[in-house]
């Protein structure tokens, strides 16, 4: 997917969002004394003991390691002096969309049952209803901007195709997650997570 410097708002909303989810996490860490997540000192649970435990309802700022800046590289650059014809801008893209898909993840999920929310990207479905599809953070992300960082991806494979779901549809999804990259037509995914839930959003939970 080519990103077009007319497409950098939309990429820095993104970042935005994400920056603003991590900044919670570490103001809520600040002011309870407590982290949204403990890191993974023991050993982690397989995927069978995980399945056996209660889900943990997360964001997806607990997706990304504590620290992390998807901008870190691309600090101080001149883009407004680019345009899309000049080749220094297509180095720099090509540079940010590897960065991106290439994106750490927070090693402390791995292994764990979890529910999260997020929208919907369909990849494959038929008639008994949709068998897989990325899970975004929010609205058009992977289809009317450029994808986002590839940490900020969740390549969803429920257990049963999920019936009634469109493009962008917001739900609920639990299951283990795993670090699997998928590369897929609408955007590189550093998680995976076998749902065994895929239910519609609701602000409480079900």
């Amino acid at each position: 997917m080519r990103i077009h410097l007319a497409d950098l708002p939309s990429v820095l909303t993104s970042a935005a969002v994400l920056a603003a989810g991590l900044l919670a996490g570490a103001a809520h860490a600040q002011t309870t004394g407590v982290p949204l997540m403990k890191p993974a000192l023991a050993a982690k649970p397989s995927p069978t003991a995980a399945a056996a435990m209660a889900p943990r309802t997360i964001d997806w700022a607990l997706l990304v390691p504590t620290g992390w800046d998807p901008f870190k590289d691309f600090k101080g650059l001149d883009l407004a002096s680019l345009s899309d014809a000049d080749p220094r801008a297509s180095a720099l893209m090509a540079q940010m969309r590897k960065a991106w898909d290439n994106a750490p993840v927070n090693p402390a999920l791995v292994g764990q049952l979890v529910r999260i929310p997020g929208y919907v990207v369909p990849l494959e479905e038929g008639k008994a209803g949709m068998s897989e599809f990325l899970l975004v953070p929010y609205f058009g992300a992977c289809v009317h901007t450029p994808p986002p960082p590839s940490n900020q991806i969740v390549h969803v494979l429920p257990k049963e195709a999920a019936k009634g779901l469109r493009s962008m549809d917001t739900v609920w999804v639990t299951g283990v997650l795993s670090t699997l990259q998928t590369d897929s037509y609408m955007g590189t995914a550093s998680w995976r997570l076998a749902a065994s839930s895929v239910a519609p959003y609701a602000e409480t939970a079900r």
